[in-house]
């Protein structure tokens, strides 16, 4: 890949991955306080700062290695993670499940706002590549973190609301998955179970609701 065409991909979705991860993390953070737990509010992670959400490997070198390592093929990459600790919150089995909402549910309203930008942009007959790629960048990415993140595997957020959502007894057994499951998930992600059988299906539904929604506004700028 040419260095001008690396850096052209870079700048494209620089800011909606910056806006996607930090987003996503202050509203873990958000949902928490509101739940009753402060914890990361102490730790100023409450905050649309990215540098506060960003993780050094995770967010910048693991991307970039796997981005070279397949050509594009392939992108993996998370933040820090909010510090929230379940036991502070006033219904911890019933707030956890809302705490783990929240991130996803940013995401998805961020791929709509992206959308609807790019409705806007060739509503008005801005054909400019760059900002129009961006837009498609910042769909695209969100809804990934949004699906992704709801894989029902702890320590995704997926997994924490089914642990909320099920039973005591198969909560826990569940919950005793998390230190064996970011290496599950990796595991099915590069056997490509992940990508096929949950990503796809439910990007795709992703998609059709953000049809579904912006078409007053699709058939206004018409």
């Amino acid at each position: 890949m040419q260095i001008s065409e690396l850096i052209q991909t870079v700048l494209i979705y620089a800011l909606p991955v910056l806006f996607a991860i930090t987003i996503h993390e202050a509203a873990h953070g958000y949902a928490a306080r509101h739940f009753g737990d402060n914890t990361a509010a102490m730790m100023g992670r409450i905050t649309l700062n990215p540098i506060k959400h960003i993780d050094p490997v995770g967010t910048i070198l693991m991307p970039l290695v796997l981005y070279f390592a397949t050509s594009g093929a392939f992108l993996f990459g998370y933040a820090k993670p909010v510090p929230v600790r379940f036991d502070h919150l006033r219904h911890p089995k019933r707030d956890m499940i809302w705490v783990a909402l929240a991130g996803p549910a940013s995401n998805f309203v961020q791929a709509i706002l992206w959308a609807a930008l790019l409705l806007v942009l060739l509503g008005a007959g801005v054909n400019e590549r760059f900002f129009i790629a961006m837009c498609r960048a910042g769909i695209m990415v969100n809804l990934v973190m949004w699906a992704f993140n709801l894989f029902p595997v702890p320590p995704l957020d997926g997994g924490r609301i089914l642990v909320g959502l099920l039973p005591w007894k198969q909560a826990q057994w569940v919950a005793r998955i998390e230190p064996y499951g970011f290496f599950i998930v990796m595991a099915l992600v590069i056997a490509g179970v992940i990508g096929s059988v949950w990503l796809s299906p439910l990007m795709n539904l992703g998609l059709s609701a953000i049809d579904l929604l912006l078409y007053p506004l699709m058939t206004l700028l018409r």
